[in-house]
């Protein structure tokens, strides 16, 4: 195998059930060395239990990397994530969120399993609907493996962190894809006031109440939900995208491209509501109202949520 280490953790866990199968007394026989006492066969459950998870972990241990992506809305994300998708043998997914409150606003889903599952007269549970998600992946995963192609997923967090009138308790893609293959992963951010201008001016303030220090808030629970992942600022992406983009490959086992200035463009994606255009350069801050700049002056949260990405507050 190609992991010495996960087949050296494989082995412990062999041994140690070996060792306990040996010093289990079979009902009604007491080893010499040994007082009587009652059988522990009922060990044994548990022993091969923990053999089953020693070969799953290195089965995982020993599959090629799933790819993630996470970022907020209006934070460069398509940007990237076009770029990332014109690197040699990359087969991306975008705005992937099995648990969407923004899916499925109309019950005719007919290509949609999770959907019909969520509208069905007996409405499935959120086990069975990771299941579906986790097998059409799994499909798409060795498909993807077997062409030589690696996959990238990006998920769609604004519906987790921008949606409703609390962040709610359920699982993202981290957790569910955790359990089922190794992961390399990216968290791409962008400085917060930029954010909430482009979200007011697309009408995407989903969340209740609509002001800078809630807004502020919901970006510090992301951070937070990604806080161990690898970060990278999307200003620093378009002032210098070639090293970045060799940077973001080292962090996801990505062969680099550098012609990808010039392909990006060309690739469409699922939700391709970002930037347009054909060249990458910084863009100038979208102009805001005064009650927008009073909510920024006066929000805690937003001080905080700068000093937390490593932006200037300053106004």
């Amino acid at each position: 195998m190609t992991d010495a280490k996960a087949w050296q953790g494989f082995e412990t866990e062999i041994r140690k059930a070996l060792k306990a199968l040996k010093d289990a007394s079979p009902p009604g026989e007491n080893r010499p060395d040994q007082p009587e006492q009652a059988p522990s066969l009922n060990k044994l459950p548990n022993l091969l239990e923990q053999c089953r998870k020693a070969v799953e972990r290195a089965h995982r241990h020993n599959r090629p990397p799933i790819r993630t992506i996470h970022h907020l809305a209006c934070t460069g994300g398509t940007l990237i994530s076009r770029c990332i998708a014109a690197q040699p043998n990359v087969n991306l997914l975008s705005e992937v969120d099995p648990f969407s409150p923004l899916a499925h606003s109309h019950p005719f889903v007919p290509t949609d399993l999770i959907g019909l599952a969520k509208f069905a007269s007996h409405p499935a549970d959120v086990e069975t609907r990771v299941s579906i998600f986790l097998a059409g992946i799994e499909v798409i995963y060795r498909t993807a493996h077997r062409n030589g192609l690696r996959l990238v997923l990006r998920e769609h967090n604004h519906g987790l962190f921008m949606v409703g009138s609390e962040i709610p308790e359920r699982p993202d893609l981290l957790s569910i894809l955790s359990a089922a293959c190794p992961l390399r992963s990216l968290v791409t951010i962008r400085h917060p006031m930029d954010v909430f201008a482009s979200m007011k001016r697309n009408d995407w303030i989903d969340f209740s109440p609509g002001s800078v220090e809630e807004f502020s808030r919901r970006y510090l629970a992301f951070l937070s939900r990604y806080r161990d992942l690898p970060v990278m600022k999307y200003e620093d992406f378009v002032k210098d995208p070639g090293k970045q983009m060799q940077r973001i490959c080292e962090i996801l086992q990505l062969e680099y491209n550098d012609d990808f200035p010039d392909l990006f463009s060309a690739i469409t994606l699922s939700g391709d509501s970002g930037r347009k255009g054909r060249h990458i350069s910084p863009r100038p801050r979208l102009n805001m109202d005064e009650k927008t700049m009073d909510g920024f002056r006066s929000s805690e949260s937003y001080i905080e949520l700068c000093h937390t990405l490593g932006y200037s507050p300053d106004l």
